[in-house]
Order: C-alpha cells, then sequence, then structure tokens
C-alpha cells in the first residue's frame, strides 16, 4: 500500500508526503476527528486501551501519537509509570505538548519526534507498545511492525487500533458514501487541506485489514493475536504478544 500517498509529488516519498499533511491539518485535527466520527472515536479508544488492563503497562510507547489523544487515555484508564509518544509531525506534537502542558502532565508524558521504522529507542524498552490509526500510513508497514516488535519488552504487547472495512450490507454501502462524499467535503471545508481526507479513505481501502494484517504481525513474531472488530466492523482492535 506504500503506492498511496496524500499528495501528487513525484519527488517526495509517502513518509515525507504524511508529514506533510498532518503538519497541514494539525490545528483542525482533533475537532475533525470527533466532529466527522460523531465521537464514536473516543469509544474506540476506551474499548481499545481496556484491552491492557490486565496486562503489564507500566511503561507505553505511543507510536503516531498526533496530538495525544490515545495516550491521555491510557494515562487515565492504565496509570502508567511513564508513556512515550512519537510522531513524524512536527505540529503534531506542539499541539500534543500544548495538552501535556495544560495538564500538567510533564513528569509522565513525554513526546520526540521519530519514525515508526527507526525508533529512536533500545531493545526491549516498553511494556506495551501502542498505535491509534496510524499504521496504514507507515511508508514500510512490515518495516514498521518489526520495529515496533524490537522495542517491545519481552512477555510485552502491541495494541493497534486501525480502519477496516465493513462486509456485511447495509453497513458496507453507507461506510462507503460517508467515507467517498461525506467526509471529503467537511475536511476540505475545516481543513482547508484538499486531500487530506480524500487520502483518509484511499489508505483505508488499501490496508490489509482483518486475517491479511494479523498474518503481517505473525511475520514479524507476534504470537496470541487478538482480532476484534468495532461498530460493525468500521475499524479494528490488533492486540499481540511477544513471548
Amino acid at each position: 500500500m506504500s503506492h498511496i500517498k496524500p499528495y501528487n509529488h513525484p519527488s517526495l516519498g509517502k513518509k515525507e508526503q504524511v508529514r506533510m499533511m498532518f503538519n497541514k491539518i494539525a490545528n483542525t485535527y482533533d475537532f475533525l476527528n470527533h466532529f466527522l466520527s460523531l465521537g464514536i472515536d473516543i469509544v474506540w479508544r476506551k474499548k481499545a486501551i481496556a484491552m491492557l488492563k490486565n496486562k503489564p503497562n507500566r511503561t507505553i510507547l505511543d507510536v503516531a501519537t498526533g496530538t495525544g489523544d490515545f495516550a491521555f487515555e491510557a494515562i487515565k484508564m492504565l496509570k502508567p509509570q511513564k508513556i512515550v509518544g512519537v510522531d513524524i509531525a512536527a505540529d503534531m506534537l506542539k499541539v500534543a505538548q500544548q495538552k501535556i502542558e495544560k495538564k500538567r502532565l510533564g513528569h509522565l508524558f513525554q513526546v520526540t519526534l521519530g519514525d515508526s521504522e527507526q525508533l529512536p529507542f533500545e531493545k526491549e524498552q516498553f511494556d506495551v507498545v501502542t498505535v491509534s490509526f496510524g499504521v496504514r500510513n507507515f511508508e514500510d508497514v512490515k518495516k514498521g511492525l518489526e520495529n515496533i516488535y524490537r522495542v517491545i519488552n519481552k512477555q510485552g504487547t502491541v495494541l493497534i487500533l486501525e480502519f477496516s472495512r465493513p462486509s456485511q450490507f447495509p453497513i458496507k454501502q453507507l461506510y462507503s458514501f460517508y467515507f467517498n462524499v461525506v467526509l471529503p467535503i467537511f475536511g476540505r471545508l475545516f481543513s482547508k487541506d484538499n486531500r487530506a481526507y480524500q487520502y483518509l479513505p484511499e489508505s483505508v481501502y488499501a490496508f490489509p485489514d482483518g486475517k491479511r494484517f494479523v498474518a503481517l504481525m505473525e511475520s514479524v513474531g507476534f504470537n496470541e493475536i487478538i482480532c476484534k472488530p468495532l461498530s460493525f466492523g468500521v475499524c479494528t482492535i490488533y492486540v499481540g504478544s511477544k513471548c
């Protein structure tokens, strides 16, 4: 799926274009997330994080952390000792840092620029690595998963929340209309970026969801994988162990 890119810039790879896109929409990202999902994204995050409650979770790495919403929810629900957020878009991290300062969580939650394929951490450093709606934006998904596997402790856990494609009538048809017609219109109106919310459905349809993604996780070493669809398959939680 590396050929799906936000913009038509032949000289720039997917990674650079994704960075450019998120820097452009950083200031409207949170509003649009909640508005365009009708707030269901908040429920999805809570359901995903709840799956970590009975697993070691003292140290957490949140890859593609964006503005930090997933990490903040993890702090509330799991009470970790430390959480680090990594993202390639500096402007998204600026928003996250503002939230950290406002919530006075600087002692617990730090953010840093980083690339999923070259995570700036030693091996086996975190109990949990999470990725919320970010894996489909990796330039090389397998390489990103391999890097995630590297930094997870033995007996640790990866949790990935990602969009998927519902297959049942009429959810499939409603989903297609909303994703391909409604979402780009409102995204363009509020974000002032003509491509960002056209790229979203394109990247979702290109993503190897469900059993294909489970197979990819297994190929890099994860096992005991749980694949849990939410909202009739609109998104899916993937949980894997490193044993």
